[in-house]
């Protein structure tokens, strides 16, 4: 384990990466979160990556980061709890990304956790969703055009189907 003191904000790329999907709307969900911490962090350079099923791989974001200027690379799982992918996976396919850049120290940071703005972002998004159900806002991102952010009941024919098959 190594110390060392990190360069100025325009030299740490930082990446954000998720599982990947198979699904494209989930894949771009991650593009427009990196999106959003590009205009939060004082970091110049961020990029997404997906762990596994899509692109932008981690190798290929790692590249990009060292193309961009990047002395270091910080790779932030956007995962919410600790596990194997970020005790093994992530850590892993990091280093293999990383021997192409013999140069480029990098860290992977801990997950989302039990970081305190947590709750208020579950508090948040509750909030809206019983806002949309009372008919005061339209359907959240993640939501809309879904219809899922609905009041349902055991007895209702989409819940009751969707349960099929899945009881022991």
């Amino acid at each position: 384990m190594h110390t060392m003191s990190a360069p100025d904000d325009h030299h740490i790329g930082l990446i954000v990466v998720d599982h990947g999907s198979r699904r494209g709307a989930s894949n771009e969900m991650l593009e427009t979160m990196a999106g959003m911490v590009a205009e939060t962090v004082p970091y110049d350079i961020v990029e997404p990556a997906h762990m596994e099923l899509a692109e932008p791989s981690i190798q290929t974001a790692f590249d990009r980061c060292v193309a961009r200027g990047a002395q270091l690379v910080v790779v932030s799982p956007y995962f919410l709890l600790p596990g194997r992918h970020w005790d093994q996976d992530i850590p892993s396919l990091t280093a293999h990304a990383a021997e192409r850049h013999p140069d480029i120290p990098f860290l992977v940071a801990a997950p989302l956790g039990l970081h305190p703005l947590m709750a208020q972002v579950v508090e948040s998004r509750v909030a809206h969703c019983l806002a949309h159900v009372a008919g005061e806002v339209a359907e959240c991102e993640v939501c809309a055009g879904t219809g899922r952010c609905a009041i349902r009941y055991a007895t209702d024919t989409e819940t009751s189907t969707s349960l099929e098959g899945t009881r022991p």
